[in-house]
Formats: structure tokens, sequence, C-alpha cells
């Protein structure tokens, strides 16, 4: 090899970080004296040597997500990167068939420690498989994201109880569990398939074989955005935010900016929105299970704020470590961890949209409670004032 090429590969050597020897040794051509060139230590955490077998199992957590295409995978791929600390913690997404599925995975296999799921998935549990207090095997770790019901049909269903006696198709893991739940609490009788394909069941409601689509998912949900609705035929269904949907789901709505293709121009169309969830198994205290998630909520809690800066997903800013989940337990290493650090703990977050005020309950609270024209109330009053909110809503009725 002549002098220039092994000068380039010994600079190449020499660079590498965290070399274990102090020089590195190239080997010299036939006739020529051996070249030495000094190799500096780098980090102890070398991206390039081999792994250690038991520090890389003990510090790797997996959570299961869900399909290609919507939020779930984007936010487990958005952990993996943010909370990548080499041998000592390592994040490994795994692609899920989405919420329910989830929920059995996170109970049966020995893989998986983490899950995202949606927080009404309880209430088809006790629904399909008659199996109340599935919760209560579980713990959440966080409120992720809001995740809007989507319900797209001919524009003569204008609301949810205009189904009654229809046709309505669900894609199994996107949207058939609250498409279950919710029609059960509004005593709507009708027929709901689901289908494993969700492209295809939609395209059945294009195609006038079904008459609604329905899905759970946080907006803006792209397949909803993208259809082709140029003759106006199908619009977003409006679900009221009726009394009996009110301790499961919270108030939100859909734009004409976030789906120009199914909301007239200057319009709103009000929905329910459940909570995103990122989940563990009720693993016992001090376990091995348990001490990897523990580990796993340290850093992810200690860095949450990395969440809500670009170039990580805008679902992200609808998250909160903080937020209570009704009907669900929190994960004890994480609620310790609050407790340790509740004077630094990020009260940025709530636990719901925007409440919408062409709903008229809330704005008769807000009258009632003088709260109508105030402004620059903050996130943490706006908790208090939606807690207060369904209270009262209770009570009066």
């Amino acid at each position: 090899m002549p002098l220039l090429p092994r000068l380039m590969v010994a600079c190449a050597l020499a660079g590498l970080p965290g070399a274990a020897a102090a020089q590195a040794v190239v080997p010299p051509a036939p006739g020529r004296q051996q070249l030495v060139v000094p190799v500096q230590p780098g980090p102890p955490s070398n991206p390039w040597l081999i792994p250690n077998r038991d520090q890389a199992n003990e510090g790797t957590v997996s959570v299961i997500t869900a399909p290609v295409g919507g939020t779930m995978p984007i936010l487990g791929n958005d952990l993996a990167r943010v909370l990548d600390d080499g041998d000592r913690l390592r994040v490994l997404p795994i692609i899920g068939k989405g919420p329910v599925q989830n929920v059995l995975d996170l109970l049966f296999l020995k893989s998986v420690d983490m899950g995202m799921v949606v927080s009404d998935v309880a209430e088809f549990y006790k629904l399909q498989y008659n199996m109340p207090n599935i919760e209560g095997r579980l713990r959440y770790i966080a409120k992720l994201y809001n995740s809007e019901i989507h319900i797209i049909a001919p524009t003569s269903i204008k609301t949810v109880f205009d189904l009654a006696g229809k046709r309505i198709m669900s894609p199994k893991d996107v949207g058939y569990f609250s498409a279950r739940a919710i029609l059960s609490r509004l005593n709507i009788n009708a027929t709901v398939e689901y289908q494993v394909d969700d492209l295809l069941s939609l395209q059945k409601v294009i195609d006038g074989q079904a008459d609604a689509w329905f899905v759970n998912s946080g907006k803006v949900q792209g397949i909803a955005r993208n259809i082709k609705n140029e003759n106006g035929r199908l619009h977003l269904v409006s679900i009221p935010y009726d009394p009996r949907l009110q301790d499961l789901y919270l108030p939100s709505k859909f734009t004409s900016d976030e789906y120009p293709n199914l909301v007239p121009a200057g319009k709103i169309v009000d929905t329910v929105a459940a909570s995103a969830l990122l989940v563990t198994y009720n693993w016992p205290e001090n376990s091995e299970r348990y001490n990897r998630v523990a580990r796993f909520v340290d850093a992810f809690y200690a860095r949450i704020d990395e969440f809500y800066k670009p170039p990580r997903s805008p679902k992200w800013q609808e998250s909160s470590i903080t937020a209570n989940v009704r009907g669900w337990t929190r994960f004890k290493a994480a609620q310790d961890w609050l407790d340790r650090n509740a004077p630094a703990a990020p009260q940025t977050r709530i636990d719901l949209p925007t409440a919408p005020l062409s709903d008229n309950d809330f704005k008769q609270f807000l009258v009632q409670k003088g709260l109508a024209q105030r402004g620059n109330i903050s996130p943490d009053e706006m908790v208090r004032i939606y807690n207060d909110f369904i209270e009262w809503n209770r009570s009066r009725k």
C-alpha cells in the first residue's frame, strides 16, 4: 500500500472515539518502516463496540404502538430518539395492531414492557369480553394526546343519533371499540361491522355500500383529510357532548382548517375525544420488569419538555405527565417521581382539548360562574374549571 493511503487509514483510526488501544498500528508494506499513530481514548459509551449482552437487555424497554401511518408509531419513534442513552436506556418501539390488541399483548407477551392504548378501550372489554376492570390490571404512565372520534357519512346523517338502523364500518383496532362504547352509552341500535383494513372499510362508505365510517384517531387524521369529496356528499358527523358520555370522553371539535374536504368553510363540528395513554402492566414493585419501566419513567419525565419542541410531533403538545385519567391508576414509580419532583414537574399541559363554546351546557356553566368573558386562563385553572363543570352538570341532571 502506498504511504498516502496508509496515512489516511491511520488518521481515520486515530479519529475513532473510545478506541481501546493507545496506538493504531498500520502494517507496513514490504521494505517500509511500520507506521505507529497515537489514538486518543474516547468516552466509555463507544457506539462502535459490541455491547454487553446483559447490559443491553437490562437497559432496553419495549413499547408496542399501532400500524404505520397513525399517531402512535410516530410518538413511539420520538420516544426512541429522545431517550436513547446507549446501554443505559434504549426504547424499542414495536409496530402493533392497535389499542384492543395492545391490551392483550401487555397482559400476555413476555417481550412487551409498555403499550399505547386509548382510555375507552376498558369500556369495550366490559362490553365485548365481559371483562370488567381491565384497567385495574394495567397502570398508566402518561396521557399522550387526545384521540378524537371521527364519523364520516353522507350529509343526510347529521348527528350520531341518525346512525340508528344504519350499517357502520369500523376498523377493529382503529375505532370498533369506540363505536361499541358510544352506541351502547347512547342506546343507538345500529349494525357495526369491523374490518381489519381501514381503507377498505372507508371505500365501502364512499361506494355507497355502507352508511358510515367510524374511527378513533388523533386529528388531523391523514386518511380522512385526503378523501376526495369534490361533490360534498360526505362530511364529519356531529357528536354532541351528551351527559352519558361525559365520564368517558372529553369535548372536542373539528374545523374546516383541519378538514377542508369534510367541514364547510368557517363551520365547526362537535365531537368527543378519548385519551391516548402510555400504559404498562401492574408489575410487582421492585421486580425486574417494574424496575426496568421505572428507569424509563425517570428518563421520560425528566426530559418531557424536549418532546414539546420541534421536530417532535405536534401531538406532544396535548400530552401530560401530571394529568389524572378518570378510571385509571398511575404507575407507582411515576407517582413516586411526581411526589419527589412536585415543584419542578411541568404543569403546562392539560387533560382536555379546548372546550367547544358551541356546547350549550358548558356555555351556561361559564356564564353562571362569571367566567364567560375571562381571558388568560392558565392550563391548571382550566383543568379545575372543567372538573367543576363535570360535577355541576352531574348534580344538575
